[in-house]
């Protein structure tokens, strides 16, 4: 059964910014539902914490790799898919591109070869919609390292060439994927950013209406 509402996510390097503009646009739209990768249910959340800790400096990249798509996969068939089936917009932080541009891309795993792992646990549900917010890694990091309250987590102690490489990453999907991601530029204001972002997503909900 195709699901009635609207699946859209935000993607980005460190320190983007995606998640204080995510939980804007979630005011914004008031009904939305919003989540997050990975996490968003307990078992997912319980694997976020194996992934993120940062005392597991021992993971394998493909072990990795697995454990988003487990999470990935349960957040899913709990949350997501039966929001959509009631016709809710689901606003999800993270989704299969920061695999393909994480894992596949700046682990060297190959973004086909991760790409497949996800398609067992999504089966054919993807974002009609995957707002990517950029920035170089430079700035990204200078904002982790300016926001105390931020959770710092295994991914954010890779030294800088790794962080180059996802937003390389990310870069090759947009070429990939022009229909159903749009770029914004992060390194302006909150405010600029959200304006832009919420035109879009706006944009593309009326589009949908009958």
């Amino acid at each position: 059964m195709k699901e009635k509402g609207t699946f859209i996510t935000f993607e980005g390097p460190d320190g983007a910014g995606k998640t204080t503009i995510i939980n804007l646009v979630a005011k914004e739209l008031e009904d939305a539902l919003l989540t997050r990768e990975p996490g968003g249910i307990e078992i997912a959340e319980q694997i976020r914490r194996v992934i993120l800790d940062t005392e597991n400096t021992a993971m394998d990249p493909r072990t990795e790799a697995l454990l988003y798509a487990a999470a990935r996969r349960q957040h899913l068939i709990e949350k997501v898919k039966p929001a959509l089936t009631n016709g809710k917009v689901v606003l999800c932080d993270r989704f299969i591109d920061s695999s393909l541009a994480y894992q596949g891309y700046a682990r060297g795993l190959g973004m086909d070869e991760v790409y497949t792992i996800n398609q067992f646990a999504i089966e054919d549900l993807m974002p009609e919609l995957t707002i990517y917010f950029d920035i170089e890694p430079e700035l990204g990091m200078k904002r982790i390292n300016k926001n105390k309250g931020r959770e710092i987590n295994r991914l954010d102690l890779e030294n800088l060439d790794f962080h180059h490489k996802v937003r390389e990453g990310y870069h090759l999907l947009i070429e990939r994927f022009p229909n159903r991601m749009v770029r914004i530029d992060a390194s302006g204001t909150v405010d600029e950013v959200f304006q832009k972002t919420i035109r879009i997503i706006r944009e593309r909900l009326e589009e949908k209406r009958p």
